[in-house]
């Protein structure tokens, strides 16, 4: 597990939502990221899937392991209007930043717990830092996504990316982080696509992207976009970054989750010298992405 797969894990995370964001959403919404979608100096903002994956890992890293209090404080600290966050999750994290237990909080918006892609999106910053802290990715993931997303599609799709980037942190081999992750796979929603992709792999079959996203779907569901990233990041393992997202963006949907959860995946393979020079020299703090990825990356189990 070298320093730069964990460099490449982060930075192929930010760098993939930050190039999905502007083409998130309608024409409303593509319009406004045209006018906050890049910083004073000029660079590419990303949204809250970055902002929420670094709170995650800064907190364990300055915590040396997960305290869910901190997570919910930090994850509330860190909500900006400006990020993109969806309706539901501005409304939790607002009644966390007042006060209100998180515990509470996650049930008081969504009765039954939000089962979108949230968890999953910041599930591969719990995976380095399961890794590093010898602690149980599957249940990091669990425990972390839980904080906004506790609903039992909500944490599996957060299981799912988890255990497909600690795979990744092992092996170049796609078909074993795909096995890795379908270990781990319970409901049906997610076992069915699974299986879906398995055969595409062992058949060497090549669907185009608006066919995966017909199969596979590409919605803000954990269900509809978990799976549909592993696959778009393990055909893209031996192939350039670029071919990555141009992939991703023909898939369409929630173009910059979808990204963020295969960019981590293929950058923990990769590396962060297999990213595109280029595009990371203007990503917004991505100093900030290295100082974490280093930081993951130097923790041990007391």
């Amino acid at each position: 597990m070298s320093l730069s797969q964990y460099q490449g894990a982060l930075l192929g995370l930010a760098l993939s939502d930050a190039l999905g964001a502007p083409l998130e959403g309608g024409i409303v919404e593509r319009t406004l990221w045209k006018l906050i979608g890049r910083t004073p100096g000029g660079r590419m903002r990303w949204t809250d899937d970055t902002q929420m994956s670094l709170d995650l890992g800064e907190s364990l890293v300055a915590q040396r392991g997960f305290q869910p209090d901190d997570v919910a404080r930090r994850f509330a600290l860190g909500y900006r209007w400006d990020r993109g966050f969806g309706p539901g999750a501005a409304r939790l994290l607002k009644r966390i930043r007042r006060g209100e237990d998180w515990r509470t909080a996650n049930r008081a918006v969504f009765p039954d717990g939000s089962y979108g892609n949230g968890g999953a999106m910041r599930a591969p910053v719990a995976a380095l830092c399961a890794a590093r802290l010898n602690l149980g990715t599957v249940a990091l993931a669990r425990d972390s996504a839980a904080i906004t997303h506790a609903h039992p599609l909500g944490i599996e799709g957060a299981v799912l990316i988890a255990s497909a980037t600690a795979a990744a942190l092992e092996t170049k081999d796609g078909q074993v982080i795909l096995e890795a992750a379908l270990a781990h796979c319970r409901l049906e929603p997610f076992t069915r696509r699974m299986e879906r992709v398995r055969a595409w792999i062992a058949s060497g079959a090549a669907p185009s992207a608006r066919e995966v996203a017909a199969e596979l779907g590409n919605g803000v569901q954990a269900e509809q976009s978990c799976v549909t990233a592993l696959y778009a990041a393990v055909r893209h393992l031996d192939r350039p970054f670029e071919e990555l997202h141009a992939f991703v963006v023909g898939v369409g949907g929630d173009v910059d989750t979808i990204g963020a959860m295969s960019g981590a995946v293929w950058g923990a393979v990769n590396g962060m010298g297999a990213l595109p020079v280029h595009s990371l020299a203007l990503l917004e703090q991505h100093e900030r992405i290295d100082v974490l990825a280093r930081a993951i990356h130097a923790l041990k189990l007391d």
